[in-house]
């Protein structure tokens, strides 16, 4: 992929982790408004959602991924497929149960311990999720590809 084509789609991915850092960041500041929290939530799932989209359609747009090795994608990216989808799992469970305590009583403390620990869960992934997802994005970025070339005759040669 051209440099002129790839940027925007890196600035995109930057964008949904951006989103995503700063709901995890600063979502429990807007606690107290039910409706902000949730559409917050939402907002950050959606990102996620579309951030795997994102790179999924770059998988498409590969000269690896139209060669037919589809495998070799897989192999070299499935780390990062699995963390964004338990990630996503992570992030929807945890909203869901935080907002199922607390709607019509903000102020109400409802952090037990299988909450504690679901939110410990989340962050964690969070920060794998980050870096496996900056990472696959900038390696997606590699001209190899994208083009026929020796390694990916050789990647063939070594799978068929």
């Amino acid at each position: 992929m051209r440099v002129s084509r790839y940027r925007p789609v890196v600035y995109v991915q930057l964008f949904f982790l951006f989103v995503d850092i700063f709901i995890n960041s600063f979502g429990e500041l807007f606690r107290t408004a039910d409706v902000v929290l949730l559409v917050l939530y939402i907002i950050q799932d959606v990102c996620i959602i579309l951030a795997i989209i994102v790179v999924f359609l770059l998988f498409f747009n590969t000269y690896v991924f139209q060669a037919g090795l589809v495998s070799l994608l897989i192999r070299k990216f499935k780390t990062t497929i699995i963390i964004a989808v338990v990630y996503l799992a992570l992030s929807v469970g945890l909203h869901v149960w935080t907002m199922t305590k607390k709607w019509g009583d903000p102020q109400r403390f409802v952090w037990n311990e299988a909450l504690q620990a679901l939110f410990v869960f989340q962050r964690v992934g969070a920060v794998l999720y980050y870096y496996f997802y900056k990472r696959t994005s900038l390696r997606l970025g590699d001209p190899r590809f994208y083009k026929d070339t020796e390694w990916l005759r050789q990647e063939f040669a070594r799978t068929h």
